[in-house]
């Protein structure tokens, strides 16, 4: 990869990841699980672009990078249906 490329995934890792700190620090203030999920989320999506940068694709292995991607999505969509249930608390 040329190194523009690889200065921009690092730009996208690391936004990604003060995003994840960014919601781990207002979960800690409110103790919403809404805000712990988008943590785990970003934290995941930070994690994922930060190795596409460090590790080569091969054509063989380039669909297996969207599963973590996929993951990340499901703890946003799993965090939303979450925070929308009615309570069970009367």
């Amino acid at each position: 990869m040329d190194p523009l490329t690889l200065l921009l995934i690092g730009a996208a890792a690391m936004a990604a990841l003060v995003v994840a700190l960014f919601f781990l620090r207002f979960w800690r203030q409110t103790r919403d699980s809404l805000f712990l999920w988008f943590a785990i989320a970003f934290a995941t999506d930070s994690a994922t672009r930060l190795l596409d940068g460090l590790t080569p694709l091969s054509d063989d292995r380039e669909p297996f990078v969207y599963i973590p991607r996929l993951l990340t999505f499901a703890f946003i969509i799993l965090a939303v249906i979450q925070k929308n249930r009615p309570s069970q608390r009367r």
